[in-house]
């Protein structure tokens, strides 16, 4: 199992270090376009390995793609981070030329690849990647709601004074502050709606904190937060290489499902071998339905912007 990042910064290198610990892969290559920063990150990381006790190799990479072949998965991470006030969308501009550049190069090296698309604005990247590549829809996957979802089980855990591994929840939409969809009728502590444990106004708080996850530790930070984007990405990496049919909401190409055509945005998806294998259905209240449709407004907005 071979995997790649692309994006040597702190997302990638997060991601690069979850994957190596949980000792699934046989190599990760990091690649970046800064000459030695990928090659130093992953040594850093390789003088884990006995600390961490992982024989995953991790080697870096200069912006050489032929150094990538044949990998089963590929990350893409790379880009621009957000700066405090900036919101995902604005990035596109600068974002959008670098997947569809970096896209190309993996698959020309990896035909046989499942893409993850990390960069953001998410969604739209995740498009991109969708009409510029000749590849099947299963195997290109955009990493946001997996992310989201985390958020929201962090604040519902943080509500209801309960330890994380209670709660159960998911984020569906868009990626961004305004399109995701926490599904509070959905949330769950030990299979007991939250609603039992929470107020419809505290629940409301719950989500609207959860919506500006990353905006709020962009502000405490200065940029992008890394840990638990490299964790989620991680996640997914496992899920696929090792063929655990875990559901995660995920960024994928949609043709009616929720209503949905030529489309990519966060649903519940199965996630295996292939990529995503299946996408679940799951039943929405009328509000949740609403938002869903003016996420969607949201992501062909942006992807209106994209010269495809």
């Amino acid at each position: 199992m071979k995997v790649t990042v692309v994006g040597a910064g702190a997302v990638g290198a997060s991601c690069a270090e979850y994957i190596a610990i949980k000792d699934f892969a046989s190599e990760v290559v990091l690649l970046d376009i800064k000459e030695g920063y990928a090659e130093g990150k992953a040594m850093d990381l390789m003088q884990c390995a006995s600390l961490n006790g992982f024989d995953t190799k991790i080697t870096g990479i200069t912006n050489d793609y032929s150094k990538t072949a044949n990998s089963d998965i590929c990350v893409i991470t790379s880009g621009i981070p957000r700066k405090p006030g900036m919101t995902r969308e604005e990035l596109i501009g600068i974002n959008a030329g670098i997947v569809k550049s970096v896209s190309s190069s993996l698959l020309e090296h990896s035909p046989n690849m499942v893409l993850i698309v990390v960069s953001n604005p998410m969604d739209t990247m995740t498009y991109l990647a969708h009409k510029t590549l000749d590849l099947p829809k299963h195997r290109i996957i955009g990493m946001g709601g997996a992310l989201d979802s985390a958020r929201f089980k962090y604040r519902l855990a943080e509500a209801m004074e309960a330890p994380i591994s209670d709660i159960d929840g998911m984020v569906i939409g868009g990626h961004s502050d305004t399109g995701m969809v926490p599904l509070t009728s959905h949330a769950t502590r030990n299979s007991i709606k939250a609603s039992e444990f929470l107020s419809e106004d505290r629940l409301e708080q719950v989500a609207a904190d959860t919506k500006v996850g990353g905006a709020t530790l962009t502000k405490l930070l200065g940029t992008s937060a890394w840990y638990a984007p490299g964790a989620a990405v991680s996640g997914l990496v496992q899920a696929i290489a090792c063929d655990q049919k875990k559901m995660f909401p995920c960024s994928t190409f949609l043709e009616g499902e929720y209503g949905l055509n030529d489309i990519c945005i966060g649903v519940p998806v199965i996630l295996g071998k292939n990529g995503i294998e299946k996408i679940v259905d799951v039943p929405l209240s009328d509000a949740e339905k609403a938002h869903m449709q003016t996420s969607a407004e949201g992501v062909r907005k942006t992807n209106g912007l994209l010269d495809v």
